[in-house]
């Protein structure tokens, strides 16, 4: 059987998403928390620029062969839902694309910081908070990750 394609979700693709995407491949670990380095050496983490929203960004193949990605979609998550899974009903594929939304997952501190490292290009200033915000989040993101992977197995 042919791997599946996991897209996770958020709305500017350099922080929850990229978080899960990685806790999913098993590049950051789900027992405890990462320290702001090992979330730093994520290649998208509080890196991706508005032009990169929109943009499937491949972050690895995991142990049953499904396709991670991840993507910022901005306000429109749901609606790009709607339009991929009608894509990929039309070419019969609809049951190999799953989405998830970490959006829920973020915390006012991955917003704040998020929205000052990303939007305002205060990367000093930001990127503290954001990493801050992400680790608080963590459990909740591991969370999500597990029962995906759950779920992906039956």
């Amino acid at each position: 059987m042919a791997g599946k394609k996991i897209i996770y979700h958020c709305y500017g693709g350099a922080h929850s998403s990229v978080t899960a995407a990685a806790i999913h491949l098993g590049k950051l670990p789900a027992e405890k928390t990462p320290s702001d380095e090992e979330l730093m050496s994520l290649n998208l983490f509080d890196r991706l620029t508005k032009d990169g929203h929109g943009q499937l960004h491949f972050a690895g193949v995991d142990e049953w062969q499904n396709q991670i990605y991840s993507v910022g979609c901005r306000n429109v998550g749901k609606a790009m839902e709607r339009l991929l899974s009608g894509v990929a009903e039309m070419f019969a594929q609809k049951d190999q694309l799953i989405f998830v939304d970490t959006l829920h997952c973020v915390t006012m501190k991955m917003r704040i910081g998020g929205y000052i490292s990303r939007q305002l290009g205060l990367i000093k200033i930001g990127r503290p908070i954001v990493l801050q915000g992400t680790q608080e989040a963590y459990p909740q993101l591991v969370a999500l990750v597990t029962r995906i992977r759950n779920e992906v197995l039956r």
